[in-house]
C-alpha cells in the first residue's frame, strides 16, 4: 500500500501540473500554429519544384539550395549583412551615450526621457516611413530649408544612406532600452571605488562600466540587427528599385516570381543566419 501511495502523485502535485498546463496551453498553441507549422511548411517547400505557372510541384529537387550560392543572391545577402551591421554599429554609437545619460538623470526626468524614446512606436510603422519620404523628397522640408540657404536641392532619397537612416530611426529604441537597463543596474559604488583609486573617467568607463554592460550591448545589437537584416518595407520605400535586400528578394519570390520553393530556401537561409547569431550572442553573453 505504501509503494502504491508513493507511485501515485499527490493531489496537490496533480493540481499544479494541471494549472501549469492550463496557463501554458494558449502560448504553446500560439507557438505551434503560428511558428512551428509555418516553419515546417517552409522547410518542406524547399525540396520541391516550382510549377509552370507558379505554386509548388511535389517533385523532389535540390536545385533550390544550389541556387543559393549563385553570385547574384550571395551579393544580395552580403549587402543585407553590411546594411544591417552598419545600422547596428551606428545605433550602438548613438544609443550607448543616450542610455548612459538617461541613467544619470533624476527619476522624474528618466521617465520622461524613456517615454520620449518609445514615443515613435505609438505611431504606425508605415506612417513613420512616409514621414521620412516627405522630409527627404525633392520638394520636401529638408531641401526647402537648404534652398533658403542657397544650397541644393539634393537627391536624398533612394540610396543606401537613406535605408540606413530609416532603419536606424525605426530600431534605435531597441538599442537604447537594453543598454539603459544594463547601465541602470550598475552599482554606483564600483565607479566611486575606481575614481577613489585614481582612475580617470575614461579608464573607469573602459574597465568598469563597459565590461559590466556587455550583456546589454549584445542584446541591443541583436534587437537591431535581426529586424534590420530581414526588413523589406524600408528598402522598398526609401531605397527604391536601386536597393534590394534579402527581405525584398524573399517577398519577390513569393509574390512576383511565384517561386515558392526557392523563396522558402531563401527564408530558411535567413532563419539559419539569425539562429547562428542567437547562438553567438548567447555564448558571448555567457562569457561576459
Amino acid at each position: 500500500m505504501k509503494s502504491e501511495a508513493k507511485a501515485r502523485p499527490a493531489p496537490r502535485v496533480r493540481g499544479r501540473r494541471l494549472g501549469a498546463f492550463v496557463f501554458l496551453s494558449p502560448g504553446l498553441t500560439y507557438l505551434l500554429v503560428l511558428l512551428l507549422v509555418p516553419l515546417a511548411l517552409v522547410l518542406s517547400y524547399t525540396v520541391f519544384q516550382r510549377g509552370r505557372f507558379g505554386g509548388v510541384v511535389h517533385e523532389f529537387t535540390a536545385e533550390n539550395f544550389t541556387r543559393l550560392i549563385d553570385p547574384l543572391y550571395l551579393g544580395v545577402l552580403g549587402g543585407s549583412l553590411r546594411t544591417a551591421a552598419l545600422t547596428t554599429l551606428i545605433a550602438l554609437l548613438v544609443g550607448y551615450p543616450t542610455a548612459y545619460l538617461i541613467a544619470q538623470l533624476p527619476s522624474r526626468w528618466k521617465t520622461i526621457a524613456l517615454v520620449a524614446i518609445v514615443l515613435p512606436f505609438w505611431t504606425n510603422f508605415i506612417i513613420r516611413v512616409y514621414a521620412w519620404i516627405m522630409l527627404l523628397s525633392g520638394p520636401g522640408l529638408v531641401n526647402s530649408a537648404l534652398g533658403k540657404l542657397g544650397l541644393g536641392p539634393y537627391e536624398l532619397l533612394y540610396n543606401q544612406g537613406t535605408i540606413v537612416t530609416g532603419l536606424l530611426y525605426s530600431y534605435l529604441p531597441l538599442m537604447v532600452l537594453p543598454l539603459y537597463s544594463a547601465v541602470e543596474r550598475l552599482d554606483p559604488q564600483l565607479r566611486e571605488a575606481s575614481a577613489n583609486l585614481g582612475a580617470s573617467a575614461f579608464t573607469t568607463f573602459r574597465k568598469v562600466t563597459l565590461p559590466l554592460t556587455v550583456p546589454g550591448v549584445l542584446t541591443g545589437c541583436l534587437f537591431v540587427f535581426v529586424p534590420s537584416f530581414g526588413n523589406f518595407v524600408i528598402p522598398e520605400m526609401l531605397g527604391g528599385s536601386k536597393s534590394t535586400m534579402v527581405g525584398n528578394l524573399i517577398r519577390d519570390q513569393f509574390l512576383k516570381a511565384r517561386d515558392w520553393p526557392f523563396g522558402s530556401a531563401l527564408a530558411l537561409a535567413l532563419i539559419a543566419v539569425l539562429v547562428a547569431l542567437l547562438v553567438v550572442q548567447a555564448w558571448a553573453a555567457r562569457r561576459a
